[in-house]
């Protein structure tokens, strides 16, 4: 099944608490849980202003409605084309 990647733009969200992380999380969770296994949230990467989301789904549209759904906003999804880390850059022979 694809990944996509979120974006959501929340401003000052790189102050907030350890607790205020946990509720968004929570309330995240249980619209999940309602809306089936089709769609997974595997982790969340937190800067500034922004939160970038990374999911499993079967494509855009629930990944939207799930944001909808938990009141999220969901400025930008991009689906993962291929993987990229350090082992990508190891020299092979």
């Amino acid at each position: 099944m694809p990944r996509f990647v979120v974006e959501r733009e929340i401003p000052g969200i790189g102050a907030w608490s350890g607790r205020q992380l946990q509720k968004v999380a929570e309330k995240s969770r249980a619209v999940l849980r309602e809306m089936g296994p089709d769609i997974q949230w595997l982790t969340s990467y937190v800067t500034d202003d922004r939160l970038y989301c990374v999911y499993i789904a079967p494509g855009p549209d629930l990944i939207r409605e799930h944001a909808a759904r938990g009141g999220f906003p969901c400025n930008r999804v991009a689906e993962v084309r291929r993987l990229m880390d350090i082992t990508t850059a190891e020299e092979r022979s």
